[in-house]
């Protein structure tokens, strides 16, 4: 990663971490609104699992950088 790119990054990476938590935090209040007497570890597993799955996706529909 270029610098210039690097150090804009890291000048958001907090605000980022706090989103992330949030939309974490967001679900799990969905799950405990849908079932109350939930497993909170499996469904926080179940959550960050889609989550990655959901990162891996918008990855996957960036253009190739290696492409003209």
């Amino acid at each position: 990663m270029a610098q210039l790119e690097q150090f804009e990054l890291d000048a958001h990476r907090e605000q980022l971490g706090a989103d992330v938590r949030d939309l974490v935090e967001k679900y799990r209040a969905i799950f405990e609104w849908d079932v109350p007497e939930i497993d909170e570890a499996l469904s926080d597993r179940l959550i960050l699992s889609a989550i990655r799955q959901a990162l891996d996706g918008i990855e996957k529909a960036l253009p190739d950088p290696r492409l003209p």
